[in-house]
């Protein structure tokens, strides 16, 4: 919440849902927080006309009554970035939620200063010297004990100077000044305004994939750091589960969850999910470098437009210590829908199916903050956002969807079919996109793996060749196509099951390394060209399709996540098998 200063009253002359419309404060700012009713409802300013103020209001405005107080806190809608963020949950204002993972409910009614953070006791142990001569983005010290990773307190942005003072490593509270740098107070935790991007001193060139371990997603439709994707899809296509696969398994140093006007139960499961499993990079809890902000569908609907740039603003907080953060909304299509009820109740000119006119701007926005940078420190690091979108009835040209493709570098569009079939997960590859893959094989050439990138367009042309084929045997037969043409359906085959389908309760399958993905994609693309020298001497396509390619499809099963060379030493004795059939 903003910092309170003396107040400013007015009073409430119009209630409606989340629109609260107010009168008599005089000097009032466009995002100012106000505090109205008896109770101190958290509402935020969007439009001035004279001494009429609009408002939407964050919290659930029932009882709230013409005549009612209404004062100006004189500050914007902020977060407390600090230690004690990782492994905990919070709503969409950055106020704590029970710890309970079965149950999300408040554990306190409005402040956003959170007691048991503001009294807990913080080490700082100091990084440099007093004397020594800082900047903003330099590091003051750490304080261990915040989470998996390594938590910096920095220089803020806007102070520079000699350090004339540092805290010895006694115990802290959050708010606790930790040092004093060119006369200015430094403190352990600071407030940020969630809506404004922190500030960065420029964008690197190049790319540096985002590995997730899902193997559809790295091997055909890759993610660079610092960039963008959006995952639409129907209801039941397996969104959910896809961006808790990401969560868990993605390489970045920290993920912010944020779950805005999702189902409160699919939250539970990804808080208790994130706590039981254990982090292979820390050997401590998931949960430890990841923080969740819930703003589950009963919450109040307004919080969740707010929640999605708490979410940003915590992964900015963590990128400027010189993390690679990941952030991941779901869904968007949730956050666009407030967006329509309060415009609706606002009485704006509606546009497409009834959103405002300014939602792709306000799309855009929102995608703009993710970035790879070099951060004031002179630290590389990114925020990715990754965001789901639900296109009701799977109308994939719905607006939300269509805008959003236009500010995103890859789409993972799931596809229902596929879904139904139980191919999880569910990405289609007709549909699909990554607009980084030819920078990203650069990448990938220039640190030891310089196939990558005809990997994938072989992979690809295959998947679209099997396609066009299958259409085509469902007319005219399978039996009347030629050798060559069944061999790409069967490839096709092999392809989808055994490379681009995965288990995520798999111990071995859940998770895949980059090297096992390369493997097992060239163990399926050298059966394929063994099969068609088969046919090109002649062996007829009924006999090879008989064969046994069970070995192929279980390798992604039977070797360990990371087990490139297990995959690989099954080529030969497929291969030898093969080749016996001619």
């Amino acid at each position: 919440m903003g910092t309170a200063v003396k107040p400013r009253a007015g009073r409430v002359v119009r209630v409606s849902g989340p629109l609260v419309e107010v009168e008599g404060l005089a000097g009032l700012s466009m995002l100012e927080l106000v505090a109205i009713g008896p109770k101190g409802i958290s509402a935020e300013t969007v439009a001035i006309r004279g001494e009429r103020a609009t408002l939407q209001a964050y919290e659930y405005t029932g009882g709230l009554r013409v005549g009612d107080p209404a004062e100006a806190t004189g500050g914007q809608l902020t977060g407390l970035l600090g230690p004690g963020l990782l492994g905990r949950a919070f709503d969409g204002l950055m106020r704590p939620l029970s710890s309970a993972p079965l149950w999300l409910g408040p554990d306190r009614p409005a402040s956003a200063d959170d007691p048991t953070v503001l009294a807990r006791d913080w080490e700082f142990v100091p990084g440099v010297a007093i004397g020594a001569r800082v900047s903003p983005g330099d590091v003051l010290g750490t304080v261990p004990g915040a989470g998996s990773v390594e938590h910096r307190v920095l220089v803020p942005a806007g102070v520079a100077g000699e350090v004339g003072w540092l805290a010895s490593n006694g115990p802290l509270h959050a708010l606790d000044v930790v040092a004093r740098v060119g006369g200015a107070d430094v403190r352990l935790s600071e407030r940020w305004p969630v809506r404004a991007p922190r500030p960065f001193r420029d964008r690197p060139p190049g790319v540096v994939p985002l590995h997730t371990g899902q193997r559809v997603l790295d091997l055909l439709y890759p993610l660079a750091r610092g960039a963008a994707a959006a995952v639409p899809g129907g209801f039941g296509t397996g969104k959910t589960m896809l961006l808790q696969q990401v969560a868990k398994w993605s390489d970045a140093d920290v993920i912010v969850y944020v779950g805005c006007g999702e189902r409160g139960n699919e939250m539970a499961d990804v808080l208790d999910g994130l706590a039981k499993l254990v982090d292979e990079r820390t050997g401590g809890r998931l949960i430890d470098r990841t923080v969740i902000i819930a703003n589950a569908s009963n919450m109040p609907m307004m919080a969740r437009e707010a929640s999605i740039y708490t979410g940003i603003c915590i992964a900015e907080f963590y990128r400027d210590m010189g993390h690679d953060a990941v952030v991941i909304a779901d869904s968007t299509s949730r956050w666009a829908e407030a967006l329509r009820e309060f415009a609706n109740r606002n009485g704006d000119l509606p546009a497409e199916e009834g959103y405002p006119a300014s939602l792709a701007s306000e799309l855009a926005a929102f995608y703009e903050r993710a970035g790879r940078v070099t951060t004031l420190g002179g630290r590389t690091a990114s925020v990715t956002v990754i965001g789901a979108v639900s296109p009701p009835g799977g109308d994939m040209t719905e607006p939300v969807t269509t805008d959003t493709q236009r500010f995103v570098r890859a789409l993972w569009l799931l596809d229902r079919d596929l879904a139904y079939a139980r191919h999880y997960p569910a990405v289609s590859w007709t549909g699909s996109f990554a607009r980084d893959e030819e920078s990203l094989g650069l990448w990938h050439s220039a640190n030891g793996d310089p196939g990558w990138a005809g990997r994938r367009a072989r992979a690809a042309a295959l998947l679209a060749e099997a396609d066009r084929l299958a259409d085509l045997a469902e007319i005219i037969g399978t039996n009347s196509l030629p050798g060559h043409e069944r061999m790409v359906l069967l490839g096709g085959r092999l392809l989808r099951d055994g490379v681009l389908m995965q288990n995520a309760l798999s111990a071995n399958d859940g998770f895949c390394s980059a090297a096992k993905g390369a493997a097992l994609l060239d163990l399926v693309l050298d059966v394929v060209d063994a099969c068609q020298r088969l046919v090109e001497r002649g062996v007829p396509a009924t006999v090879i399709e008989r064969a046994d390619f069970g070995p192929v499809l279980r390798a992604r099963e039977e070797a360990g996540p990371g087990d490139a060379a297990g995959v690989s030493s099954r080529r030969a004795e497929i291969i030898h098998r093969l080749e016996e059939l001619g």
